[in-house]
């Protein structure tokens, strides 16, 4: 595999960081939400899920990983797994 040493495109990374941001709010919205994921009404308690099942402090660097996964996949058309657990 060639090693690129050019610098990622403004827009480039600007598309990366909106799909973490993205990745991030779908996370939250998986963890603590039972419904309205896109406030379409004003949140409620009955929207907010009574016990959690999952852990907000790992998910924004496990979507940063999948997004530079993503990146490195399509630029060298890479055949990748990525596995995560305890």
């Amino acid at each position: 595999m060639k090693k690129n040493t050019k610098s990622l495109s403004p827009e480039l990374l600007h598309k990366m960081d909106a799909y973490w941001r993205a990745a991030n709010y779908l996370s939250v919205g998986q963890i603590y939400l039972y419904d309205n994921p896109l406030l379409k009404e004003p949140l409620t308690l009955a929207h907010i899920k009574p016990r959690l099942l999952g852990h907000w402090g790992t998910t924004p660097g496990l979507n940063f990983i999948y997004v530079h996964l993503n990146r490195i996949i399509k630029e060298y058309d890479l055949n990748i797994i990525y596995i995560t657990g305890p």
